[in-house]
């Protein structure tokens, strides 16, 4: 890098810097709008985005109804974080992070508020008795890498992506500082499933999903446009792991919910019951309207 920047004594927000999320970042939290949260006719309401970490729930979702579970039906509202959503009293009120994504149990009294998408996932595990070994030392292994990937998520997405991907510059520093950070998480992950089917043994869980919409994602080249810049490739076992989740049909679905970017036929902005799948997508809904 040619100049340095030589912090000040102290830090003052300066609006419109930092790229491409710049007009929603702030250094406060609370709402800045009055808007009421949506609700539909499910106890299950769902406020969020597919991003990955949105993604992590709808997987979830789509995965316990497979299994039969009826009281897994959800309304899935699109929070646009790029236009401020997540900033409206309603939103805020579910989650004080504004961030996505946030559920509302309405099955209880009061409603039950969930945020922090691994906090959902244990949530959903536990309410319906699925996707979390009861063994105690199965069950201890996928806490490990449930956090393990919520804690390392920040390096993935809010570092590398970020400085890669968003920045207003490329800077070599923070990209090769990150870069190292990424590729050792997935040496952690392929050097694991070298000798594990799952990340907490034979059986698929929600520590699975979670590392699945990251790195999942990211080995199979949907996020950031970097496998090739990272060598995803040389992960074996992180990608035969990848493409045996990804070929489940709920996760395929899972996906496609509250997507609003990408191929239209794989958007589905809002989920209110299974048969959007096929007739609510963005490319049938612009169809309708043509």
């Amino acid at each position: 890098m040619s100049d340095t920047y030589t912090p000040p004594k102290v830090w003052t927000w300066e609006q419109g810097s930092g790229g491409r999320f710049a007009n929603i970042n702030r250094p406060i939290a609370g709402a800045t709008s009055e808007k009421d949260l949506e609700v539909g006719k499910h106890p299950l309401q769902l406020y969020s985005l597919a991003t990955p970490n949105g993604v992590k729930v709808t997987v979830m979702l789509e995965e316990l109804l497979a299994l039969g579970h009826e009281g897994a039906e959800y309304d899935a509202w699109l929070i646009n974080i790029g236009e401020g959503d997540q900033f409206t009293s309603g939103f805020v009120s579910a989650n004080p992070n504004s961030k996505i994504p946030a559920l509302m149990d309405h099955s209880t009294t009061p409603p039950t508020r969930v945020f922090e998408s691994g906090s959902i996932l244990l949530y959903l595990a536990e309410k319906f008795g699925e996707f979390l070994p009861t063994d105690h030392v199965a069950r201890t292994e996928c806490m490990n890498w449930l956090f393990w990937q919520m804690g390392s998520a920040p390096y993935l997405g809010g570092g590398f992506g970020h400085f890669y991907a968003y920045a207003p510059e490329k800077w070599e520093y923070p990209i090769n500082r990150f870069a190292m950070e990424t590729k050792r998480q997935l040496d952690v992950l392929d050097r694991h499933l070298a000798e594990n089917k799952m990340m907490a043994g034979d059986e698929y869980s929600i520590a699975d999903m979670a590392i699945w919409a990251w790195y999942g994602q990211l080995v199979l080249g949907r996020l950031y446009d970097a496998a090739e810049f990272l060598d995803v490739t040389s992960y074996e076992n992180v990608m035969r792991w990848a493409k045996e989740i990804d070929a489940r049909p709920a996760v395929s679905r899972g996906r496609m919910v509250n997507r609003a970017f990408g191929e239209l036929h794989t958007q589905l902005r809002e989920r209110h019951d299974a048969s959007d799948f096929e007739t609510k997508t963005q490319d049938k809904l612009e169809a309708e309207e043509g």
